[in-house]
This record gives C-alpha cells, sequence and structure tokens, in this order.
C-alpha cells in the first residue's frame, strides 16, 4: 500500500503534505513549508522561487490548495504506516536516510558552497544565500563523475596493455636482429685465418654486452609498465569501493579520486649497432671479399676446377643481416657513377595495372584500372610489380630510380620469386628471394622475408640510388643527395633482378643519368 503514497512527500520537509499547494512551476508542497522558505529568502533580499527547479517569480505567488493530492494525502495518512517513520531512499532500500546531527531532520540538500549535505533547516538558517541542490542530484552527478573516471581508467588499461604487447614483441624482435648480427659476425670471423681469432672474440663480448644492455633497458621499460598496469588496477579498486558508500561518504571520496596520470614511455627497441659496429662490418666485408677471391684463385690453380661445379654455387645462405655496414666505395656522385648501369623494365612481367613508357624507362600506376595484357609466365598477374630485363650474377651495379610519391617498394629478386599468387608473399621483400627498402609518407622500412625494420633517417626522397656489390653481398640504398639509408648484407647464390611494387597513381623513372 506505501508504494501507492510514494509520491506524496514535500520536498522541504520530507514528510506527507500537510495542507498541499501547487506554485506556478507545477512543484507541490506544504503551505507552510514553502511560505516559511520564501520569508527566510525575503530577508536576505532573495525573491521567490521553486526550492526544486529554482524558476523564480516577478512576485510571490497565491497559493492555492492542491485539493487532489489533499484527499489523497488523508487516505495514505489513514490507511498507510505513519508518515513519521524513517524514509527509506534507493531502487532497493539498502540506504536509510541519515540526520542531521544538529536538528535531528533528513539531509535532504547538498550545500555546494560548504561542500556538505544539509537538512532543510541548515538549508535556511545558515546556507540561504548558497547554492543548493538535492542531495540525491548531487550523487547521480558524482555517480556519473567517477563513472567517466572509471572508463578513463579503462581506456589507460588498454592502452597500457597494448604498449606492454608491442614492447614484448619488440623485445623478441630485437633479440633476433642481434642473434643474426652475432651469427654474421661469427662466420665472417671463422672464415679468416686464425690471426683474426683474438679480435672476433673482442667483437662477440662487445656484441653481448650491448645486448644485455638493450635488453635490460628494455625489459626495465616493460617492468614500469606493468607497475603502471597494478596501479590502474588498484584505481579502479578505489572507484569500485567507492561506488557502495553512503551519499555523503560517496560524494567525500569521489572528489578525492584522481586519475593516474604517467609521462609516455617508448616501446620501441633499437639497438645501436649503427654507428658502433659500422667500421668493424666495413674491414670485415673487404677482408672477407678479398680473402675469399684470392683463395678461390689459389685452390683452382692448385687443383683445378671443382668437377661438381664452381665454387661460387656452394658459397652458403647467410642470414640477412639488417646492419649499416657497406663496401668501401668511392664517396660522392662520381664515385658511385663508375658503378652506374641501364637498366629497362621488362614488359613481360608488368602487372596490368602498370603502364610503361619512355622506351621502358618509366612505369605508371594507372588510376583507369587494369589494362588488357596478354598472360605471361613471367608476369605478376595480382602484384602492381614489374621486373627489370637486366639482371646481375657478378660485380658492382648502380642505378637511381625516380618516384613521383612515397608509396613504393624498391629492390631485388631472384628470378624465382612467385608471380600468380594472390597475397603479399610476390611482393619484394616479402619471400626469402628478394630484399626491398619501403618508401612511405612517414618512414622508410628495410624488408626481407616479411621482416621489417624502421629507418632512422628522413622519409622524405624524391631520388633513390641503389649499390648492389654481388661478390660482397651488399645491396645498399642511398637518398637524395647521395645520403646512405641503409645495407643489406648477404651471401647472393642466384641471377638478381632490379623489381619495383608500385602504389596506386605513382609512377617510377629509371634515371639515365
Amino acid at each position: 500500500m506505501e508504494s501507492q503514497y510514494s509520491n506524496l512527500t514535500c520536498a522541504i520537509c520530507l514528510e506527507r503534505f500537510r495542507i498541499p499547494v501547487t506554485i506556478p512551476c507545477g512543484h507541490t508542497f506544504c503551505q507552510t513549508c514553502i511560505t516559511t522558505h520564501w520569508d527566510t529568502k525575503s530577508k536576505a533580499d532573495i525573491g521567490p522561487q521553486c526550492p526544486i527547479c529554482s524558476q523564480k517569480f516577478d512576485t510571490r505567488p497565491v497559493l492555492k490548495r492542491n485539493v487532489s493530492l489533499s484527499v489523497l494525502t488523508e487516505t495514505a495518512n489513514s490507511t498507510g504506516p505513519s508518515c513519521r517513520e524513517p524514509v527509506m531512499r534507493g531502487s532497493e532500500g539498502a540506504r536509510a536516510m541519515l540526520l542531521c546531527d544538529r536538528h535531528k531532520k533528513p539531509l535532504v540538500y547538498f550545500c555546494k558552497q560548504d561542500r556538505m549535505a544539509v537538512c532543510h533547516e541548515c538549508g535556511i538558517c545558515e546556507c540561504a544565500n548558497h547554492e543548493k541542490v538535492l542531495l540525491e542530484v548531487e550523487r547521480e552527478c558524482q555517480e556519473m563523475l567517477l563513472e567517466r573516471k572509471n572508463k578513463e581508467v579503462g581506456k589507460l588499461m588498454e592502452e597500457t596493455e597494448r604498449s606492454i604487447r608491442d614492447l614484448a614483441d619488440n623485445i623478441s624482435q630485437a633479440k633476433v636482429t642481434l642473434e643474426q648480427t652475432s651469427a654474421w659476425v661469427n662466420v665472417k670471423f671463422s672464415s679468416l685465418i686464425k690471426i683474426l681469432a683474438e679480435k672476433q672474440e673482442v667483437s662477440e663480448v662487445f656484441i653481448e654486452e650491448l645486448k644485455d644492455a638493450t635488453i635490460s633497458e628494455a625489459e626495465a621499460r616493460l617492468a614500469e609498465l606493468e607497475g603502471r598496469s597494478q596501479i590502474l588496477r588498484e584505481s579502479q579498486g578505489q572507484i569500485a569501493a567507492v561506488q557502495s558508500l553512503s551519499d555523503t561518504e560517496l560524494i567525500k571520496e569521489s572528489m578525492l579520486i584522481e586519475v593516474p596520470r604517467f609521462e609516455e614511455i617508448p616501446t620501441n627497441v633499437t639497438p645501436n649497432l649503427s654507428d658502433r659496429l659500422n667500421s668493424v662490418t666495413e674491414v670485415l666485408s673487404r677482408v672477407s671479399k678479398l680473402v675469399s677471391e684470392d683463395l678461390e684463385k689459389a685452390v683452382s690453380t692448385a687443383v683445378g676446377q671443382d668437377k661438381d661445379g664452381s665454387p661460387q654455387d656452394k658459397r652458403p645462405i647467410l642470414a640477412v643481416v639488417p646492419s649499416p655496414a657497406a663496401p668501401c666505395h668511392p664517396g660522392g656522385k662520381e664515385g658511385l657513377s663508375a658503378y652506374r648501369c641501364a637498366l629497362t623494365f621488362d614488359p613481360r612481367t608488368a602487372n596490368g595495372h602498370l603502364f610503361l613508357s619512355l622506351e621502358n624507362r618509366r612505369a605508371e600506376h594507372l588510376t583507369s584500372g587494369p589494362r588488357q595484357v596478354p598472360g605471361n609466365a613471367a608476369r605478376f598477374d595480382h602484384t602492381w610489380q614489374v621486373l627489370c630485363f637486366q639482371g646481375f650474377t657478378h660485380g658492382q651495379h648502380y642505378w637511381e630510380l625516380e618516384v613521383s610519391k612515397p608509396w613504393a617498394y624498391l629492390g631485388v629478386t631472384y628470378e624465382t620469386i612467385p608471380r600468380k599468387e594472390k597475397g603479399k608473399r610476390c611482393m619484394v621483400g616479402m619471400n626469402e628471394l628478394s630484399w626491398s627498402l619501403q618508401l612511405d609518407e612517414h618512414q622508410l622500412s628495410a624488408w626481407h622475408n616479411s621482416r621489417k625494420e624502421i629507418l632512422a633517417c628522413p622519409p622524405h626522397h624524391s631520388r633513390i640510388g641503389m649499390l648492389l656489390d654481388y661478390e660482397a653481398g651488399t645491396l645498399t640504398y642511398y637518398g637524395d643527395g647521395q645520403t646512405r639509408l641503409h645495407a643489406f648484407h648477404c651471401a647472393f647464390t642466384q641471377e638478381l633482378f632490379p623489381a619495383c611494387w608500385i602504389g596506386e597513381g605513382v609512377s617510377i623513372t629509371l634515371c639515365s643519368t
């Protein structure tokens, strides 16, 4: 029965209406309560207004009894429980209405200035000129703020967990890179005479120390991220605990909760091999080439050519080391020009989206869609790619390419690269048969066998030079003004063909000078 009369309570005294009157805004109060409220306000030179919606009135409204509510109130008083019983609030009645310590009246308002809950008499006597809202309204407001804070903490949790995963993955990749570098150095040293054994040991120790230092520093960042994750979990626990408190305690504690703020922790793991190992790898490349050539000639002269094939065919395939090292070639434009070669695109290999011109020295990705081209076993059916007609099995060769937009992959490949499949495996650099440099609006990346290394050099270069030293096993890239960008190191075993993957609307020109 009580639920039928739950709306017969005055918002000022929180008891059942006694002579209910309705003011122009539609809200209803006890006649005595609203009259006393306005009398108190008028003493502070505040005009009449609704205590609930704060609507102001030019003159004090004439109070007329709400006959319908009067009848309902009288019925409730005669059939329902006493209106003097404690009022329970909340959907489940779990929280009893708290009373003011001084006036023993229910706490119904929240004073914005004093930042505390007050009863009706406190609101009239002590907080007359203060901004007040109903306590339940303030709780709902604070609960909304807590929900926003909880979502913000959750978002930070997701970002932190993502950073943890990224850093863990990069640590694994860094370990692989460092192990490849160590293996490459070991192979180079083991192919030389015993006098280099001491230097080999020194280099191995250095790489191991660098590996330990790099991984230790990265793992320290990982531990810090995990610590942040724990702090954020604790914040979520604090918020959950506050939400179960009483009105006044929730409001008080929620104002003390702050969302943790952290400085960004980088997740990249980049061993500083470029500067530290450059001189070592350069000398090793030159010495290894010298020893291999002289030794091959000496063996051939002494015992004759191997009947099963040349030593060139039996060279082991080394792991690709994304190293900055390069063979010692004369610097500057004039030095590289000594190895310049003339290249043309092979129309038999060009994908239908690519149009060749300038005597097959220019390839453009048409935006109008693919052209009808004759079928050919050499053609890339699904990959926007073309090879050069010329291939290399020995010597040093240098060529330059003019790129209209930074959306391309430039590299070299063995002739056996897949050409009919769908997907990235046919792209230069995305398989074990090819190597490439990816040009992008924001960064440069080196690719081999679908492994990617982001380069630290500036990304914008309209002209890219490529120097292939077949015997030394190096492919070196140069940017505008002969800026050295990157070098691959491996032992090439088959004929290499220059290759270009060309993005939509991009054109690539093989420079003649």
